[in-house]
C-alpha cells in the first residue's frame, strides 16, 4: 500500500472520528436543553424540615476541663413539596452545635428516596462523650443550663438528587439548621419518658440547597 493511501485512508478516519464525536455533542446538548425545559417548567422546590421534638437522656457540663456529655434523640419532619419531582438523598449527616461550636458527633441518616409530596420522619440520637468545648461556650453553657433555657441549634449537611420522570440530576449540598429551644429548667414542659424528658418543639428549619 503506497503511503498516499495510507494517508487517505487516516484522512477518512479522521472524519469518521469527528462526525461521531459531534453527533454526541448534539445529543448531550439535546438531552441538556431538554432538562433544563423541563426544570423550568416544574419549577423545584426545595423540602421543608421541621425539628417536631427532641428527647434529653443526658446533658452535662463539666466546669474545668470543659466537656460536654450529652445524648438525646430528635424528631425530623422532611416533606417534599414538588408534584413531579422526587428526591434522592444520598447522604445526611445530624449533629448538635451551641453558639457555632459542634459539640456532639455526626450521626448518619439512612439513604432515601422521597417521593413527589411525600413525608419522611427520622428519628435519629445525637450524641457525644467528653466532646471539648471552647472556654466561653463551656461558662455560657453551664450559665444556661443553671437558669434552665439553652438554645441549641441542629443541623443536617448531606447531597441529594432531584427526579425528573427517568432522568436523576447530579448530587447538590443540602444545609439544614433547626433553632432548639429546650427549657431544661421546667421538666413539667416536657414528658417523661422513664428518666429522659421530652420536649415538643415544632420548629421550621431553614434549607439551603
Amino acid at each position: 500500500m503506497s503511503t498516499k493511501q495510507c494517508s487517505h485512508h487516516k484522512d477518512k478516519r479522521k472524519r469518521i472520528l469527528r462526525r461521531v464525536f459531534s453527533v454526541i455533542l448534539i445529543i448531550l446538548f439535546i438531552l441538556l436543553l431538554t432538562f433544563l425545559i423541563i426544570w423550568a417548567v416544574l419549577q423545584p422546590k426545595k423540602p421543608r424540615f421541621i425539628l417536631q421534638d427532641a428527647t434529653i437522656y443526658a446533658f452535662n457540663v463539666t466546669p474545668v476541663p470543659n466537656l460536654l456529655t450529652s445524648n438525646f434523640q430528635v424528631t425530623v419532619n422532611s416533606r417534599n413539596p414538588n408534584n413531579k419531582i422526587g428526591i434522592y438523598y444520598d447522604k445526611l449527616d445530624i449533629f448538635a452545635t451551641y453558639r457555632s461550636q459542634q459539640i456532639t458527633y455526626y450521626t448518619t441518616i439512612l439513604p432515601t428516596y422521597q417521593g413527589h409530596k411525600d413525608t419522611n420522619v427520622w428519628s435519629p440520637f445525637v450524641y457525644g462523650t467528653n466532646v471539648p468545648v471552647a472556654p466561653y461556650n463551656g461558662a455560657a453553657l453551664s450559665q444556661d443550663q443553671s437558669s434552665g433555657d439553652i438554645l441549641l441549634t441542629i443541623k443536617i449537611n448531606g447531597r441529594l438528587r432531584w427526579k425528573v420522570g427517568s432522568f436523576t440530576s447530579g448530587r447538590y449540598h443540602i444545609h439544614v439548621t433547626c433553632p432548639a429551644y429546650i427549657p431544661f429548667g421546667n421538666r413539667n414542659s416536657g414528658i417523661a419518658v422513664g428518666s429522659a424528658v421530652k420536649y415538643q418543639l415544632s420548629t421550621k428549619c431553614k434549607v439551603s440547597v
